[in-house]
């Protein structure tokens, strides 16, 4: 019989409950004592959680146990070992330790470390995270961790996600302790992640060797219908992505993931997943564990989930909304307005503070999300552009011209929406959404929207908690020095709309005037990868993230080395996907299909010298025509590939790979789709955007 879904709920983690049930009371509270308050775990509490930890896996099916990590390659990674261990007479028994629980030890030069390690210096380290609980995947107990280089560096994207929840908690207490909180001893950033992906049938994606390799289509001519209608969106979701979905969510909640939306969404065969807010650290473990089951459930559907932000061309791409709030362990909102925002004297300096984060540091916020995949849809023909700005909504940029002008502030009437009589009347929201802005107040969160579906969450919210932990450090330091807090406060709220107000703009980003405006704000646009990693290393930043000890400069630039260099590999595979397509598949196919037309004419003629054959033979002319340019466009993209030999700076190669490898990519995709559009169907070597799309 199904379990209802509370009893499912968590079933697979080992939480609060399971831990409450089994730990004896003085390791319980010594444990949860680091878990809700940040505190060092006890060592001498390690071997009786482990132990614990261990009877309670076994019952569940578990024969293995692993350390859980998030390296710097996007993805996680794990190394099973079984909970075996020896025993006299052939017999083993079933152990796990305290050391085993808090320590591991995987081969750190085989992962990303932008020349932290080298080949032969192999040791790491994984170290247990306590405040994300431990959970079992595939029969094996998942134990979420840090990882870390032998001589102490951050190998990873959780430690430096917990060092930035670690400085906007110190910075924002001080803020808390000027107005008297002393009740709050704990400020946490809290995020939900809305999930777009694709789904497609898996016997078409085995015959696309792009999709394989490169996780988007290199090829694919515009099909005759795609998202003009609208009406995929929010429409009726189909069967069998209806089955998926309840499967994907039974999963997921099993793991104590709180999936709670789904919906498709614009594009043709592409979805969306939310989830309740959790704490930041913790959801991005959530959402790590929800891209792998995504795939993994989508199998056993005979389906594949594309995370590629771009998987089509001319087709929306997916993002990942990061929706950002801070709370305290009172369980208040810091960014909630309340009812009387103007009033509300904790909430303005925690909103201005972020105006004055994001102004300040736009290249951080878009290097955050930089990647070969994302630059299709950043700066390109989708929103939200690669323009860093903030959108407030009418009310609160009320608010912020009564503080600026000294005027008194009149509250905006909402008002009722009003349907027909036999429907209710609702109330209207304070704010409208702006689905084009980078970073939107949606009511009591920012939701920043430049994410790329594929990407870790962890990059983005480090940057987002630093910058927002430095602007209220600033703060903090000027109003510990006031004389009169109620005017200093008044006084650095004018002082800072002044100086960052450039950074708010409520209108059109999709427009071009605003790419004109925001040049002219001085606000930055950084189109590419490689053109946003340069600033990586700039001073200001390396100082920002050594004061709040989110980086040392070394692993900041072994992050450089890493991003430039992962940008480079995955153009040089999609680049060399191409060309395996061009002359393997799409050359041979569109000459056989030449050699048809021919053989055809021939016939045509010679049952009767006088038929017309105009057709074929303006398609063999057009068709010969642009084989021959396919062929070329593909010599000049295999000479562009041979000149990234060239270059010794990874940044020089990184541009290299941008200005004139991809470009050469487009101008060879852009023949062999127009060879698509002239290829009879049965010759076309691989399914079209047609099938994939509209095949389920």
């Amino acid at each position: 019989m199904m379990k209802s879904i509370p009893e499912m709920f968590g079933c697979l983690v080992f939480g609060d409950a399971v831990m409450r049930q089994r730990l004896p009371k003085e390791t319980y509270q010594a444990l949860n004592r680091t878990i809700a308050q940040g505190r060092s775990l006890d060592p001498s509490v390690a071997n009786v959680v482990a132990n614990a930890m261990k009877d309670w896996a076994i019952e569940q099916g578990a024969t293995h146990f692993t350390h859980w990590f998030q390296p710097l390659t996007g993805v996680t990674a794990e190394k099973h070992d079984s909970f075996i261990s020896p025993t006299s007479g052939g017999r083993v028994i079933m152990e796990f330790s305290g050391k085993e629980l808090v320590k591991g030890e995987p081969d750190a030069s085989s992962f990303p470390s932008g020349g932290l390690r080298a080949t032969f210096e192999a040791r790491g380290y994984t170290a247990w995270d306590p405040t994300s609980y431990a959970f079992i995947k595939d029969n094996t107990l998942c134990i979420p961790t840090a990882f870390s280089a032998y001589t102490g560096e951050a190998l990873d994207q959780k430690t430096p996600l917990l060092r930035s929840m670690e400085a906007l908690n110190k910075q924002a207490l001080r803020i808390l302790k000027l107005f008297g909180h002393e009740e709050v001893s704990r400020v946490v950033p809290s995020i939900g992640c809305e999930q777009e992906y694709f789904l497609i049938d898996q016997k078409l994606y085995e015959k696309r060797k792009d999709l394989q390799f490169a996780g988007r289509t290199l090829f694919g001519a515009k099909p005759p219908k795609g998202q003009e209608l609208d009406d995929h969106y929010f429409g009726a979701i189909k069967t069998r992505v209806k089955a998926y979905m309840e499967e994907l969510d039974q999963e997921l909640w099993k793991l104590g993931i709180l999936a709670k939306t789904e919906h498709n969404e614009v594009a043709p065969a592409q979805h969306e997943l939310a989830p309740v807010y959790t704490t930041t650290n913790i959801a991005a473990d959530h959402n790590q564990l929800t891209m792998e089951m995504m795939k993994k459930v989508a199998q056993r559907h005979g389906l594949v989930c594309l995370l590629h932000e771009k998987p089509f061309a001319g087709v929306n791409g997916s993002g990942k909304h990061n929706n950002w709030s801070v709370t305290t362990n009172t369980g208040s909102n810091l960014l909630d307005p309340t009812d009387e925002p103007n009033q509300n004297t904790l909430f303005l300096l925690f909103l201005f503070a972020v105006i004055q984060a994001v102004d300040e540091h736009q290249d951080l916020l878009r290097i955050s999300v930089a990647s070969a995949a994302n630059d299709h849809r950043l700066g390109a023909n989708e929103a939200p552009p690669a323009i860093v700005s903030m959108y407030l909504g009418d009310e609160l940029m009320a608010v912020l011209d009564a503080i600026e002008n000294d005027k008194a502030y009149e509250k905006m009437d909402s008002g009722l929406l009003r349907y027909a009589h036999v429907l209710p009347r609702l109330a209207k929201d304070s704010t409208d959404r702006n689905r084009t802005s980078p970073f939107a107040f949606t009511g009591n969160k920012f939701e920043f929207r430049m994410l790329g579906a594929a990407q870790s969450v962890s990059d983005p919210n480090t940057v987002l908690n630093t910058i927002v932990a430095e602007a209220l450090c600033d703060f903090a330091d000027q109003l510990e020095q006031a004389d009169n807090l109620e005017e200093a406060v008044h006084a650095l709220l004018q002082k800072t709309l002044r100086e960052h107000k450039r950074i708010i703009f409520n209108g059109d980003g999709y427009a071009a005037s605003w790419q004109e405006e925001a040049a002219r704000r001085g606000l930055l646009n950084l189109r590419s990868t490689p053109e946003a990693l340069e600033r990586l290393t700039d001073e200001k930043n390396i100082a920002l993230f050594q004061k709040h000890r989110i980086f040392t400069k070394t692993e900041i630039q072994s992050r450089y080395e890493i991003k430039m260099e992962g940008y480079c590999k995955v153009i040089s595979i999609e680049a060399q996907t191409m060309l395996e397509l061009a002359r393997k598949e799409i050359l041979p196919a569109v000459s056989a299909y030449v050699k048809a037309l021919s053989e055809t004419v021939a016939a045509k003629q010679a049952a009767c010298p006088q038929a017309s054959c105009e057709v074929e033979q303006t398609l063999i002319v057009r068709l010969s025509a642009l084989n021959t340019s396919l062929f070329h466009k593909a010599n000049t993209l295999d000479e562009a590939l041979l000149g990234a030999k060239n270059f010794e700076q990874i940044g020089a190669c990184a541009a290299y790979y941008h200005d004139t490898i991809f470009a050469a990519m487009q101008e060879l995709r852009a023949v062999a789709d127009e060879l698509e559009l002239n290829t009879a169907q049965q010759y076309w070597p691989f399914p079209t955007y047609g099938d994939l799309l509209f095949s389920i």
